[in-house]
């Protein structure tokens, strides 16, 4: 038998070639700080928003919000079939005092002839992983 390895179909594989000295090992990466306290910093400023019509746009919401502060992200749930809107969204605001002034002002106002409600996201956190579900 040969010194070179076969592969599942017969077809031999050339063994890979020793690492070369003049090159460092190369470090393992972590997670960055600053950007899982970025993600963290975002889900404090993500809103749930219920009660919307059918006929309101991610548009619409967007402006409906901006009047609080800067809207970063506008995620209005449509129906997969229909392209409709499922009658509620999540919205990311810039910044915690924004969202919460987006709470406080349009939670249980009217927006295309609905009342809606404005809350904060809840974030589940499992104890194993410490990772937002």
């Amino acid at each position: 038998m040969s010194h070179s390895r076969e592969g599942r179909h017969g077809h031999s594989k050339s063994p890979s070639p020793p690492p070369s000295a003049a090159s460092p090992p190369r470090a393992r990466r972590s997670r960055s700080l600053s950007r899982s306290r970025k993600s963290r910093s975002r889900s404090r400023n993500n809103l749930y928003v219920t009660g919307l019509s059918t006929r309101v746009t991610s548009s619409d919401l967007e402006k409906f919000f901006a009047k609080e502060g800067k809207v970063l992200e506008c995620n209005l749930v449509l129906d997969p079939r229909s392209k409709e809107s499922r009658g509620f969204a999540f919205i990311t605001m810039e910044t915690t005092e924004a969202a919460e002034r987006c709470i406080k002002y349009l939670n249980r106002s009217v927006l295309e002839g609905r009342l809606v409600t404005v809350e904060k996201v809840l974030v589940c956190v499992t104890p194993s992983s410490n990772s937002p579900i």
